[in-house]
């Protein structure tokens, strides 16, 4: 029987400092104060899983507001903190306003993004370094505690970089997902070539739900 790894991934709850700026992997508080929302994620979450936050304060205050809410035990110094799940690093762009940031790039706006995949703020990173850091942490965990289920408690930008490592997606694809605040989105890896048409396999994802809204 092949293991079956399934990743709980949810997008922290809503940061409502500096409303309107870009906060990219800047470290702002979020608000925690819909208590309706945590209590039905809480009901979906699994006993015994590995919690997985980044190493930015709004993803702990998520996770420790979906625990109050559980109908088991959790202990926050268990969870494994992340670095290579933190949102995209948006470099000189961080702290300033969308009006600020298309004067300085003269229009120059994605559809669904800041920028396009390839691009690399100054002092930041592209979305396609977001997913190889996130890919690579991803295959880390997966080694690790392969059978298992993990609550990944990450950002916007880092469960759209896992879906398209998931589903092979290019970067620009990938940015065409939406991840609301406080969505639910499950993935599973199922180990060796169980699933996949290729007996070499490493393994075969399968996607269970994306930007599920529990409430």
């Amino acid at each position: 029987m092949s293991k079956v790894t399934r990743w709980w991934w949810i997008r922290h709850a809503p940061v409502t400092v500096n409303q309107g700026r870009i906060y990219g992997n800047d470290d702002p508080p979020c608000d925690t104060s819909n208590h309706g929302t945590f209590k039905s994620i809480a009901r979906l979450i699994p006993a015994e899983a590995l919690w997985v936050t980044t190493h930015l304060q709004r993803t702990h205050q998520t996770a420790d507001a979906i625990a109050a809410h559980l109908a088991h035990d959790h202990d926050p110094a268990t969870r494994h903190i992340e670095p290579d799940f933190a949102e995209q690093d948006f470099g000189e762009w961080q702290g300033k306003t969308h009006a600020e940031l298309n004067e300085i790039r003269d229009g120059a706006w994605h559809q669904f993004w800041l920028s396009p995949a390839h691009e690399v703020p100054p002092g930041g990173e592209s979305f396609e370094q977001v997913i190889d850091r996130v890919t690579r942490a991803v295959e880390q965990l997966n080694d690790r505690h392969a059978g298992r289920d993990i609550v990944a408690v990450a950002h916007g930008g880092t469960i759209r970089a896992a879906v398209a490592h998931a589903l092979a997606l290019s970067p620009e694809r990938a940015l065409a997902i939406e991840i609301a605040n406080c969505a639910l989105t499950r993935l599973d890896h199922i180990a060796g070539s169980y699933g996949s048409h290729a007996p070499e396999s490493d393994g075969a994802w399968r996607v269970s739900m994306v930007n599920f809204q529990a409430d």
